[in-house]
């Protein structure tokens, strides 16, 4: 016997529930970018790590003999820093098709005839790029480093081509100090010149250290090895000789010794232990670096490494910027066949992007821009290309 009381209706899931702010309209449409954006992440980074990694890896299995799991495994983990490029592109793609869509199904002229805006149409747009955007970024600092170094030393070991963690051959490290001259201006002036011919992991063999901390030369220390004594925060020098030298240049009196302390910075020894590349490291390594190598006095890697570190922050806004510039060409009255006018557009606007990021940073190496600035310039340049094609629709 059937009651006749009405059966419950049970709710279907909805992913995007959870977002506590917009409205039905901005569900509707992020939940509409999502596999759009799935599917660029998935287009755009298979096409990166094939063209960056994949041929590669094919010519080292056939050439050198690399096992198929050691390439699979180098695959994997270079997979991570190709799905961070494709992070900005997919967004871009996924706001261009569905606006686009939206446009050619006259869903945005019914949206616009209610009275909202082309302003608060691509809010929704906004919205997931800014939380991709922060995806972005931890992505970027906590898996693609620490990925990019593990295939790098995974490769290394594979091909017998041990990469030790620290610079084994011709460490040098200069040290100046801040002075300021009689017109009142601050310069560095050198005191130390250190350098070791060898490095073990842990000791310094063939070293010779020359002393510029009076005025001139003031003596040279030629020594056999030398390790870092960690509990006396000092360096013990081990079958070599001190040279003092007089301010005429001769030699006042030489000192032989099988061991002696000498009060000299740990930072040779961070020098030489020194071995990732910029994309093995995250900002705070970076920052590290940056100091360590400031006081090396090597100013050309130096300022390397200060654009990349900004651009490590100034590359995840890309996101935004993409979300912009894609719903507001996606937004344009279109039929269905400018579709495709508008994905080559895309590939334009990426194309561009990365040639901004290009010349920017050959204008920093040449001294026209500042670090900060190179780094974000094409992001401004974006932002504001986007916001005129947002303001010439809402006209």
């Amino acid at each position: 016997m059937t009651s006749g009381l009405p059966l419950p209706q049970q709710k279907s899931f909805n992913l995007f529930s959870w977002l506590p702010f917009g409205s039905v309209m901005d569900r509707y449409i992020i939940r509409e970018l999502f596999m759009p954006f799935l599917f660029g992440v998935g287009a755009f980074s298979s096409i990166g790590v094939a063209v960056g990694v994949l041929f590669e890896l094919v010519r080292r299995i056939t050439e050198a003999g690399l096992p198929l799991s050691v390439a699979l495994q180098v695959f994997l983990l270079k997979l991570p820093y190709f799905v961070s490029l494709a992070f900005p592109m997919s967004i871009l793609l996924a706001c261009l098709m569905v606006y686009g869509r939206l446009s050619s199904d006259s869903e945005l002229i019914a949206l616009r005839s209610s009275g909202i805006s082309v302003y608060r149409i691509v809010v929704p747009a906004l919205i997931l790029s800014l939380i991709v955007t922060g995806i972005t970024f931890v992505f970027n600092e906590a898996v693609v480093p620490a990925a990019n170094y593990q295939a790098g030393q995974t490769l290394n070991q594979a091909l017998k081509r041990n990469r030790p963690g620290f610079r084994d051959r011709n460490i040098v490290y200069q040290e100046y100090r801040k002075e300021v001259d009689e017109d009142g201006d601050k310069q560095n002036r050198l005191t130390r010149i250190f350098y070791a011919s060898e490095f073990n992991g842990k000791e310094m063999e063939g070293l010779t250290i020359l002393d510029f901390s009076r005025q001139g030369l003031n003596q040279i220390v030629a020594s056999e090895k030398a390790s870092w004594n960690e509990d006396q925060k000092t360096w013990d020098f081990y079958n070599g000789t001190i040279y003092l030298v007089a301010p005429d240049g001769s030699y006042r009196n030489i000192l032989r010794f099988d061991h002696q302390q000498l009060q000299l910075p740990r930072t040779p020894l961070d020098v030489a232990r020194t071995t990732r590349d910029d994309t093995e490291m995250n900002i705070a390594e970076l920052g590290r670096e940056i100091k360590l190598v400031e006081q090396t006095g090597n100013t050309k890697k130096m300022r390397r490494l200060i654009v990349r570190r900004e651009q490590k922050y100034a590359f995840p806004f890309a996101c935004l910027l993409f979300g912009l510039i894609g719903s507001s060409l996606g937004i344009r009255p279109q039929r269905s066949g400018r579709r495709a006018t508008g994905f080559g557009l895309s590939l334009i606007i990426i194309m561009v992007y990365y040639i901004l990021i290009s010349v920017c940073e050959a204008l920093y190496n040449l001294d026209f821009l500042s670090a900060g600035l190179a780094a974000w310039l094409p992001n401004i340049i974006g932002f504001l290309a986007g916001l005129f094609l947002l303001n010439r629709l809402n006209r």
